[in-house]
């Protein structure tokens, strides 16, 4: 129990500090535990007991968020209180004493995140709009999970936000419309708006869409915004709109359950203006939306409708994967043999059309593959043609090896062979004949000779039988000996033949 750590840890000499340090409670709780007597103390502890507490009537409902969801911050809390009840009688701080008083009495331990923060600059009213793309997964109404994209925005003075959710990947439609929506809610367009460069040109959290596009340059030109691209990892450039996202995916989105996507964006806009524009902001201590009502009036005017002319779907951007697939709807689709490239940027332009899909290496150029949009999910949809090898390096280092033999017939044989027994491995059998025949030039056309009189059928047979027989013919022709160098001027003394005769008889000299 706390009240007699506190006393006994006060009476062998800690200081008040550092008994709160170590019991992980506050100064002033230990501060006042040590002004009370024991009855004092007891009489305490039965008042907590007794007493009723306003969010008593939901404790039912408080606890079952929390077993459920055991993250749940007091900031949650606070907000589903008033959105489900509209109750709002109690302060944030009253919450979470109550929400760890749940915690302490059924064992309930908080699951804690890291959270990172980023100091920002102060800006002048009206001079800045962030905006920032996410993604979460959350739970449909059958339990299963379903993944939502958004993009948000924050006027950087006042902190005042907008978000919009969609259920699929963005398009450069889908932004330029958000855009204006931002623009009609803020009452205005700011001097110039920061993005991240990823965000534009490779949106991570955006399924890899390309959102910079010729429609957009064009929105932004007729708009007249300056657009500043932060660098990655910048968060000195853009960390105001990181905190928007992870406030949205922390305080709104998380644990609530998904019907439909225009039941989800009002709720989020509700949340805007019960929470997410109303809190007081921890660092301005203000509530944006009171700043908003001043800096709106430094914002520039939004003049007539945006016509949303020439913006189609073959704006909508795909990477070109290693094994000349594009990913679009949940499906892999091909693309011609060759098509990716290791020196060059590997994106397709892709159109819907009439439950087609258009592929595109250029937005107005030939179209390089067409197939039937699929409803399933997960699947590869290839045309035959894509694969066909035509006058492959493998088909022509057939022809190389072919042209070396004198006997067409068993090269040819030989050949089929492999084919037959190393379908996927043929290439590197046909490499192992190649170097062979580089090394063994003059042996050829015997150890194919051979390979067939014995049946063998590896590359790496030809390759030993060519190398026993160049062995064989250098033991078959010994080098000439050549003469010491010591004894070249000896001359052999000369004898007659009468000598040798003599010798061969048993004579004497």
């Amino acid at each position: 129990m706390n009240y007699i750590e506190i006393h006994r840890l006060y009476k062998e000499g800690f200081s008040k500090s550092a008994i709160a340090k170590k019991l992980n409670i506050s100064r002033n709780t230990v501060i006042d535990y040590l002004n009370m007597t024991t009855e004092e103390f007891e009489e305490f502890i039965s008042s907590l007991r007794t007493r009723e507490k306003k969010l008593d009537q939901f404790h039912d409902e408080i606890l079952e968020w929390l077993r459920e969801h055991p993250d749940l911050s007091g900031a949650q809390v606070y907000d589903w209180l008033e959105e489900k009840f509209n109750f709002k009688e109690v302060a944030e701080n009253t919450v979470r004493n109550y929400l760890n008083e749940l915690r302490d009495r059924y064992h309930i331990p908080k699951v804690l995140t890291q959270r990172t923060y980023a100091t920002v600059p102060e800006l002048p009213m009206g001079k800045q709009i962030q905006v920032d793309f996410g993604q979460t997964v959350v739970k449909d109404k059958d339990g299963h999970n379903k993944r939502l994209y958004f993009i948000a925005f924050i006027l950087s003075h006042s902190r005042y936000k907008y978000a919009e959710w969609l259920d699929r990947p963005f398009r450069t439609a889908d932004v330029i419309r958000m855009h204006e929506s931002a623009f009609h809610y803020f009452g205005g367009i700011s001097e110039e708006i920061v993005y991240d460069q990823d965000a534009l040109l490779a949106v991570s959290e955006n399924a890899g869409d390309l959102i910079m596009t010729s429609e957009f340059t064009k929105y932004h030109q007729t708009r007249q915004f300056n657009i500043y691209l932060c660098r990655k990892s910048d968060p000195e450039s853009k960390g105001k709109i990181e905190q928007v996202v992870k406030f949205i995916k922390n305080n709104f989105s998380k644990h609530r359950v998904f019907g439909n996507i225009t039941d989800w964006n009002q709720s989020c806009h509700a949340w805007l203006k019960r929470t997410g524009n109303y809190k007081v902001h921890h660092n301005t201590k203000k509530r944006p939306s009171e700043v908003h009502a001043l800096e709106k009036q430094h914002l520039k005017k939004v003049s007539g409708t945006y016509i949303f002319e020439n913006i189609l779907a073959s704006s909508i951007t795909r990477s070109i994967q290693k094994d000349n697939v594009i990913r679009f709807g949940g499906n892999r689709y091909s693309v011609p043999k060759g098509t990716f490239r290791g020196d060059a940027p590997n994106i397709a332009y892709v159109q819907e059309d009439d439950g087609w899909l258009i592929i595109r290496l250029k937005q107005t150029g030939s179209i390089l593959a067409k197939h039937k949009i699929s409803s399933e999910r997960g699947r590869v949809i290839s045309d035959p043609s894509h694969r066909e090898y035509g006058t492959s390096k493998r088909e022509l280092l057939i022809k190389q090896i072919e042209d070396v033999f004198l006997d067409k017939e068993n090269i040819q044989w030989l050949i089929h062979q492999l084919k037959e027994r190393y379908p996927r491995h043929l290439t590197d059998q046909l490499k192992v004949l190649e170097q062979a025949i580089k090394v063994y030039p003059n042996h050829c056309d015997q150890a194919l000779e051979e390979v067939k009189k014995l049946n063998m059928t590896s590359a790496n047979d030809f390759r030993d039988i060519a190398n026993s027989l160049s062995i064989q013919s250098q033991k078959g022709s010994p080098s000439a000996i050549e003469l010491n160098q010591k004894y070249k001027d000896l001359i052999a003394p000369e004898r007659s033949e009468d000598i040798y005769l003599k010798v061969l008889a048993g004579g004497r000299d």
